[in-house]
């Protein structure tokens, strides 16, 4: 299972996180789920915070 880290949602099906982004912040692996990173893509190429988002 995968949460995604921005607002909480959890997939089962591995095949399905392949849509997903993965970020590493502070040293931290980061896993977004599509509505998210579609969301705030602008914000994660910029490398802000996600706290900023």
């Amino acid at each position: 299972m995968v949460t995604c880290d921005f607002c909480g949602r959890r997939e089962d099906d591995e095949a399905a996180t392949l849509r997903w982004s993965t970020a590493v912040d502070d040293g931290r692996r980061r896993r977004y789920c599509e509505t998210c990173s579609r969301e705030h893509l602008r914000s994660m190429e910029g490398k802000l915070a996600p706290e900023h988002w």
